[in-house]
Parts: C-alpha cells; structure tokens; sequence
C-alpha cells in the first residue's frame, strides 16, 4: 500500500472515531466481493447469462417490463435465477465490518442501497433501518398492476433452465388477480413499479437523519451512470468516505476517496481503528 493510500485510510478512520452516526451508501460493487456479478457494460452482463448474448439481449431489454410482456418464461428465467443467486449468497465479511464500526456510534447506522439482492437484511442489518431505493427481489408485485399490494417472495422456489435462461416451473402470479407477478423492483421505463414499500424506507431514513449531528457517511461501489447512490451521499452535508476502486473522485464534496474495493478498505480501516483504541 503505497503512502497516500495509507493516509487516506487514515484520515477516513479518524473520521469515523469522531462520527455520532454512520450512513452507508451501497452500490452494486458492494456485492463483488460476495461473488456476485458485475453487469457493468454488456460483456460483463452476457459474461453473467450468455443465453442473452446468444440472443443479442442487453440487461436494459430484460431488466424491463415489456419483458414479462414479450416472453414471461424469458423474464423470469432471468430474475428467477438472479433470485436463487441473492438467497444462496454468503455476505462477505465487510457488511459484518459495518456493523461493527456503527456499534458504538449513538445514532447507529443507516443503510441507503440501490442494490436489490437483500444481502444487508442476510448479514444481518435492521429492516427498518433500511432504505432499498430501487426496491427488492425478494419482494413481488402485479404486473398490471390491479392494486398497490406487494408480498413476500418465500413461497416462489423457481426451476431454472441456466442454459437458456428460461423459467421451467410455474411463474409467480398476483393472490387477488391472478395474473403474472414480477419483482417489486424498479426496471427501465417502468410505469408499474408500486412504490409504498420504498416510500416507506424513505421516510423513516428521514426522521432518523433529522436526529443526526455528527454524520459521516461510507458509500461502497456506487456507480457513475446511475447516480442515485452518489446523489444520497452528496446531499448529506457530512463528510463522504467514497470506496470505489474505478471511480472515487470527490469532486467538490468534503470526504476521503478510496480506490479499493469493499472489502479491502473495510478491511484495512477495521485494522486501523482497533489499533487506535
């Protein structure tokens, strides 16, 4: 590690000594270190279902509605799968991290995530101190949808062809309708996402914020191209440790940018913390 990685650490770890609360901000590298995917660029995603790239199929066309439109079995091939995925992932070793850093902190932690695999709630985090901005895929909606209703997704095991991404048991479909359910989860041009549960997330993440003083915020693989994690983090008026090995420029934002992944920083400011005390 050279000298100015070292010191970034550092001056991260200070800042979270004299934090009163911790705000974690996740992306979707923060789930890299578990093993999951990376759908950064179409080689990344096709790397991931190949069955897609047979098919010219990019993540914008079935992480879509008119996908569940077009060809259900297809859809749900593909979030079935991702399903299976996220219940079978182990969360690595910096969510534990995490906790432990706001343990001592008196306003606790928050966590804002436009990750949709539930790995916080795995690992072990409060689910109403929570807030899933893009929703879950643990959780199910009408595709018409006939009320703003969503449920548990526990019920639905499905059976995945991996080889051609195609859904081979019976597809999940809404208790008051009857029609084809998916994900409760924000897709592109997605008029139809039921928003309750989110909005929900959102205002109990507000109150908490309002009792806060002392905030530091940790923000973990948060993307460039859909920016809604960065946003949350820049708008807090509180210093930013920004972990992302490709993209940690602060900008104009007050904070200490990191270029490692999750892990290794989380890692790496554990070590330096216990250390000091």
């Amino acid at each position: 590690m050279n000298a100015s990685m070292h010191d970034a650490l550092e001056q991260a770890a200070r800042q979270l000594q004299d934090a009163e609360a911790l705000l974690v901000c996740a992306g979707a590298g923060m789930g890299v270190d578990s093993g999951l995917p990376d759908f950064r660029g179409s080689q990344g995603f096709w790397q991931a279902y190949p069955a897609l790239r047979a098919s010219g199929i990019v993540f914008h066309e079935i992480a879509n509605p008119a996908a569940f439109e077009a060809d259900p079995l297809l859809a749900w091939g593909f979030y079935g799968h991702r399903l299976q995925l996220y219940r079978n992932t182990v969360p690595h070793a910096g969510f534990g991290i995490l906790r432990e850093l706001a343990a001592n902190m008196p306003g606790g932690v928050f966590v804002f995530t436009s990750n949709v695999d539930g790995q916080f709630q795995r690992a072990g985090f409060a689910e109403d101190r929570i807030v899933e901005c893009h929703g879950s895929i643990h959780r199910l909606q009408c595709t018409r949808p006939c009320s703003d209703a969503t449920w548990a997704a526990d019920a639905f095991v499905p059976v995945i062809d991996a080889a051609a991404c195609r859904l081979r048991s019976a597809p999940p479909t809404c208790p008051q309708c009857g029609a084809l359910a998916r994900p409760n989860i924000l897709m592109f041009n997605d008029g139809a996402w039921i928003t309750g549960r989110t909005d929900a997330q959102y205002a109990r993440q507000q109150a908490w914020r309002q009792g806060v003083r002392k905030l530091v915020v940790v923000e973990i693989g948060a993307g460039v191209d859909i920016p809604s994690v960065r946003r949350m983090s820049e708008v807090q008026d509180a210093p930013i440790v920004r972990i992302n090995p490709r993209a940690p420029q602060l900008g104009r934002h007050p904070g200490v940018a990191i270029s490692l992944t999750g892990l290794e920083a989380l890692s790496a400011l554990q070590s330096l913390i216990y250390r000091k005390l």
